[in-house]
Order: C-alpha cells, then sequence, then structure tokens
C-alpha cells in the first residue's frame, strides 16, 4: 500500500436484455460527427450518442426525437425535497455554461423531468432510466442517488462545454432514446490520502465533485499515519496540534478541526457519497506516538517523521492506554460519522508480532462494533480474526504470494467481504510508465489499460463472486501536494475504475472504452482538469 512493500450488489434483471447494451449504444461511440455544411457554414454537431458515456450503461435504447435544452427550459421534480435538491444541482451545474434561467420547479409534462419512484425495485437504491424525446428529458429513480447518477450521465450526453463556467454557444441537445442503468456493485469507492500531505476542504471537496461525475459512492479519507495526523480529537488533542503539524519532506501539514470534517462528510453526501474514515493502526501510528509519550512501550515519544519509509511503528500492544486510547479515537470518529463503514488499517504491521496483532485487531474490531460501525481493514486483518461482517481490502497485486491470497480468498469463503484494489492495477499514484514525473513504482508500472483490464469477480482466485463488495482506487499522496498533482495520476485512470464498479461485465471491452474514454478528454478540460493524455488513448480533439 506504500513505497517499500513486501511483496455485489448484484446488478438488478433489467428487462431481458440487460447485458446487450445495444450495439448502437456501446459499439457507435467515436467522436459525434458534424454535419454537412448548410449554405457554406457549418451546422451543429450531431448529438453524442447515448452510449457514449463512462461508466458505460446497463442498457441503451436509441431512437426518435432528441431534446434541446433551451431558454424555456424547465426542470421539473416531483414533490420530493430530495429530487428539489439533485433539480437544484443539476441547474448549478447548466446555468453558467447554457446562460439559461432553468427555473427548478414543480412537475410538468416538458423540460428536463426528474422523478422519485419508490416502488420501482428493478432499478435498485442506485439505478434510474432517462428517456430524451422531442419534448422533454425525463429521469426516473427509486431514490435520490439514482436521480443524481442519472443526472451525471444527463451531464454526459450534453457537450462538453456545458461544464464551463462562463456562457457557451451550444446547441444543447441530447439524442433521443432510453437509458436503463444500475451498479454491479454496491462499494464504489476512492481514497484520498490526508496524511504523507494534507489537503484542504476546498481539494477534497473539488474531488468528491470528479468522483460524483463517474458514479463513485465512498470517499476513503486516511487520515492518520507517521506523517501526520489529521483530525481533531478533543480527548487527545496533541494528535492534531502536534501530529498534524508536518508531512512528507516536512511540509506545514495541517489537520481538520470537527467543523472541516463534518462540513466534508456534508459535501460528499450532497453528491451522494459515503465517508469512509480510516485511522490506521496499530502501525503507521508515528504521529500519535511522537504526540502522546504513554502510548510507547518505553514511555519515549519518538521525533516527527517526513520521510517514506514504512512498518516502523507500533503502538504499544499490552499497555492498557493503548486501548483508552483506541477507544477515545473510535467514539469521536464515530459521533462524526453517520455512514456505517470505519476502517482501522491494520497493513504493513512489521513491529508488531503476529500474536500481539491478532489480540490487539481482535480488541480494535471489538471497540468499532460498540460504537455501532462496520469494521473495514487493509486485507492484512485476515491474519487474524475478521469479526462477523467485517470488510477486507485487498491492497496485493497480481505476483503477491499464493499463501497471501489464499489467506484473504479462504476469510471470503468463510462470510467476510471483499473490496478490492489491487496496487498494480488500481492505485492511482502507481507510475504511469517510467518517464512519469509523479507517484511511485515498487508495484509496477500502471498504464490506463492495464488498470482497466482486470474483473473484480475473478480477480482473487478463490474468493466467491458474492463475496466482493466492490473496488476502490487508492491514491496515496507521498509525492503529490495539490489538486493538479492529484489530478494528473487520477485521470484518465480513476473513470476506468469507477466502470469496473458500475458495468456490467458484459461491457468491459478495452476498444471500445478507450474511445469512449478519448471522448471524456474536451469534458474534462472543460472543468479543468489536470489530466494526463496517456498514449494509449485516442484522445477527441478539443
Amino acid at each position: 500500500m506504500r513505497l517499500h512493500r513486501t511483496q455485489r450488489t448484484a446488478l438488478p434483471r433489467l428487462l431481458g436484455s440487460l447485458l446487450l447494451v445495444s450495439a448502437a449504444g456501446i459499439a457507435g461511440v467515436g467522436a459525434a460527427p458534424a454535419r454537412p455544411a448548410v449554405n457554406g457554414a457549418p451546422a451543429a454537431a450531431s448529438p453524442r450518442p447515448l452510449g457514449q458515456i463512462v461508466p458505460a450503461p446497463a442498457e441503451v435504447r436509441p431512437g426518435g426525437s432528441p431534446y434541446t435544452v433551451t431558454a424555456g427550459t424547465r426542470i421539473r421534480v416531483d414533490g420530493s425535497g430530495e429530487a428539489r435538491k439533485v433539480g437544484d444541482y443539476l441547474a448549478g451545474v447548466l446555468r453558467p455554461s447554457t446562460g439559461y434561467p432553468l427555473p427548478v420547479t414543480g412537475d410538468g409534462a416538458d423540460g428536463i423531468r426528474l422523478r422519485v419512484q419508490p416502488g420501482n425495485g428493478r432499478l435498485g437504491a442506485e439505478g434510474y432510466s432517462l428517456k430524451s424525446a422531442r419534448g422533454s428529458v425525463t429521469i426516473t429513480a427509486r431514490g435520490p442517488a439514482g436521480l443524481f447518477h442519472g443526472v451525471q450521465t444527463l451531464r454526459q450526453l450534453l457537450p462538453a462545454d456545458v461544464e464551463k463556467k462562463s456562457p457557451q454557444k451550444g446547441p444543447w441537445t441530447v439524442a433521443g432514446g432510453t437509458v436503463t442503468d444500475a451498479p454491479r456493485y454496491a462499494y464504489r469507492s476512492a481514497m484520498l490520502d490526508v496524511s504523507r500531505h494534507f489537503f484542504s476542504v476546498g481539494e477534497v471537496k473539488r474531488y468528491i465533485d470528479q468522483l460524483a461525475l463517474y458514479k463513485l459512492n465512498k470517499l476513503h479519507l486516511h487520515l492518520s499515519d507517521d506523517q501526520g495526523w489529521r483530525l481533531a480529537v478533543d480527548s487527545w488533542p496533541r494528535l492534531a496540534t502536534y501530529g498534524g503539524q508536518t508531512e512528507v519532506g516536512g511540509g506545514p501539514g495541517g489537520y481538520y478541526t470537527k467543523s472541516d470534517y463534518k462540513e466534508i462528510v456534508r459535501y460528499a453526501a450532497s453528491r451522494y457519497l459515503e465517508v469512509v474514515p480510516e485511522i490506521d493502526l496499530p502501525g503507521h501510528t508515528n504521529a500519535a506516538l511522537a504526540s502522546y509519550a504513554e502510548l510507547n512501550c518505553d514511555g519515549v515519544a519518538p521525533p516527527l517523521y517526513t520521510g517514506t519509509n514504512v512498518g516502523f511503528s507500533s503502538l504499544c500492544v499490552p499497555k492498557p492506554v493503548t486501548y483508552d486510547f483506541v477507544d477515545d479515537v473510535v467514539r469521536e470518529l464515530a459521533e462524526l460519522t453517520p455512514g456505517k463503514y470505519l476502517h482501522i488499517g491494520g497493513d504493513e504491521a512489521h513491529s508488531t508480532s503476529h500474536e500481539d496483532y491478532v489480540a490487539f485487531m481482535d480488541r480494535a474490531q471489538a471497540i468499532v462494533g460498540k460504537y455501532g460501525k462496520t469494521v473495514v481493514g487493509w486485507h492484512q486483518l485476515t491474519g487474524g480474526t475478521p469479526v462477523k461482517g467485517a470488510v477486507a481490502q485487498y491492497w496485493g497485486y497480481d505476483r503477491t504470494g499464493e499463501a497471501e491470497r489464499k489467506q484473504v480468498a479462504d476469510a471470503a469463503v468463510n462470510g467476510t467481504k471483499l473490496v478490492l484494489s489491487p496496487a498494480d492495477r488500481s492505485y492511482l499514484d502507481m507510475k504511469y510508465d517510467k518517464d512519469t514525473v509523479l507517484g511511485l513504482a515498487w508495484a509496477g508500472y500502471v498504464p490506463v489499460q492495464r488498470s482497466y483490464d482486470w474483473d473484480p469477480a475473478t480477480y482473487l482466485a478463490g474468493a466467491p463472486a458474492d463475496s466482493v463488495l466492490g473496488v476502490e482506487a487508492p491514491l496515496w499522496s507521498e509525492t503529490l501536494t495539490n489538486s493538479d498533482e492529484v489530478e494528473q495520476m487520477a485521470f484518465p485512470r480513476l473513470p476506468g475504475v469507477a466502470e469496473l464498479g458500475w458495468s456490467p461485465a458484459a461491457t468491459h471491452d478495452w476498444d471500445t472504452y478507450k474511445v469512449r474514454l478519448g471522448a471524456q478528454g474536451p469534458r474534462f478540460s472543460a472543468l479543468g482538469i489536470n489530466y494526463y493524455r496517456a498514449p494509449q488513448v485516442p484522445w477527441a480533439a478539443e
């Protein structure tokens, strides 16, 4: 997971042809052709084909007249307060670029219609349908999360200039037809390491908006490590005020107040993402050990650490104060976190004996359960005794030893759920190639195709397919200091991992995906995303 390693929710059955993904929608996903010139002047480009989005939708049925957003368009919502929030969000996206007023108003027969139908079970909690015709675009979902995901599809079906913050020319036309869509996996996550380098609330919000566009629904925040502790804890204040004052390379560091953290959680929820906080234990704890001498077995606090080595730190497992510390931190973090998951790390505890590791993780898991949260841990958790309902996050890679992979698979057979984030596939901080300036390479180079070309259901031999809860794209920050650098490593690989988590397995094909991904280039630029123009991808002209 670091620098030096030794190393479903099932898709609802949507009509009979769910996995066929209409050839007209996915196979014909090249850039929309320009219409012939009329009287010597070029006409507007044809609307983007319905299937030319990322993640690939489950079912596309193109046909019929397109819909064009005009100055008279209204965003019509049903009586649901949540639907109105989604409508307001959509208006906020569309108004700057179109220049149109786009009032959010009551339900009606025309315009952009957002409808919640709680009884529509076939769409699941996050699915939606989008129907585009001459008089309206209608997005229907069982709940607000699905409605929000449908809005992301609508954004991608409009020209890329719709993402800009100043008036653009248009026209704003959506191809005719129907998209019916729902996710393959319930857990679709990205991780941001704010411990190696600290990122402001604004930078985290920016990343949340980027995750939302690709229908991810979890933000894993790595809040503590050897180089910095990033969350205020009232009962142990020096964790933040002292342990948070540095970062890799000796920079200024920083930490989130409780109000800051609540604002991140609130903002993520407004984009239908759940925050999964991580306090890494019992290793990766130098910032905590430096803050409080009593957490060390010898009672001596080590100096703060600004390097990138791993595996040298450990809480003192036999000391009772260790569990007072864990209880206080977990209690305060649980109080701040409305989501169900709390990540306790558990990786690279090389300075903790196996016996101590097992004993510590048993007690730490019990504390998480005491405060009503579901335990998530890195896959080394399976070397101990995962509690019932625990989730193990697999970060190994293709050449990880057979015994370690079998240990994880055996735990999955016994009921432990898995989130897959193989380091040589989905770690966004791995270099693209030998010439990449940022990032690391301990798991090898990870070009865009490699990050996309794997199947979560079959990746870990021996693990039942239904044990896979989902996927995650972690981004470690040893070499990353700002949003531009985060985006250079995340894009264009992040959308591919998002597609693995959302789209039916039958849609996964590099040759068609790379064209859809290439069509995202102008959208990245319109959003100001500092993306890497991978040579494997046929980028659309901007």
